[in-house]
């Protein structure tokens, strides 16, 4: 299972912007709240994906948590784009299982699918165990869960269960830093706290300056500043 700090160290990274971070500040903006209606996800596989987020990106940390920074709506709304309906990848078979990553996508589950089955065999195994569904779980119990998904100690029928906690946490990290046009990031949220300037056109003089805080707020693609 994944911490806060593993979880953003990790993402950070990935996004490629250590040289105009600014260090991580306690200090916290108002979220608008959303009254974002999911299209995709059922009202079982939404409470699963609200509790699960709620477990990898917690509220009440040194940033902005996943539920109020949009996350579960930026997953909603992606399972109805081609990504979620595996378009950009090739899907026939034959498919080839432990085939290494240069060989591409090995599964004849897309993105939609996979959270489907998942979060069903998911719900399934807890009431079986805990008598409740994900949902229903104390914390502790939801972190063994999503530990022994991440572990592989977890059995899920269709497909190994570290691919749905793979699928869970990269699209996780995706909605927690995208631009907020795709739904996450709500108001600019994890970017301020950061210190990415988002889609500014200009922030070269920056980049030779590390530790130094970046003084302006993000701009997103739409143009929008928190300046």
């Amino acid at each position: 299972m994944v911490d806060r700090r593993r979880f953003l160290l990790s993402t950070v990274r990935a996004v490629a912007v250590a040289a105009v971070l600014a260090p991580a500040t306690t200090a916290q903006t108002a979220i608008k709240p959303s009254t974002y209606t999911p299209t995709f996800f059922s009202s079982v596989e939404w409470r699963f994906l609200f509790a699960a987020i709620e477990r990898l990106i917690p509220s009440g940390g040194e940033g902005p948590g996943g539920i109020e920074t949009g996350v579960p709506e930026f997953i909603d709304r992606q399972m109805e784009l081609p990504y979620g309906h595996g378009s950009y990848w090739y899907m026939q078979g034959p498919f080839a299982e432990d085939a290494p990553a240069a060989l591409g996508y090995q599964l004849k589950f897309p993105p939609r699918d996979i959270y489907r089955a998942g979060i069903g065999a998911i719900n399934d195994a807890c009431t079986k165990t805990f008598g409740k569904a994900f949902a229903d779980l104390d914390g502790g119990q939801q972190d063994a869960v999503l530990r022994g998904l991440e572990n592989g100690t977890f059995s899920l029928a269709e497909f190994p269960a570290r691919v749905f906690f793979e699928q869970l946490l990269a699209n996780a990290r995706e909605g927690y830093f995208a631009d907020p046009q795709y739904g996450g990031n709500r108001d600019m949220a994890s970017w301020k706290w950061i210190g990415f300037p988002g889609a500014r056109a200009d922030f070269t003089d920056w980049i030779d300056q590390a530790g130094k805080a970046y003084p302006y707020g993000p701009v997103s693609i739409s143009g929008r500043s928190l300046s």
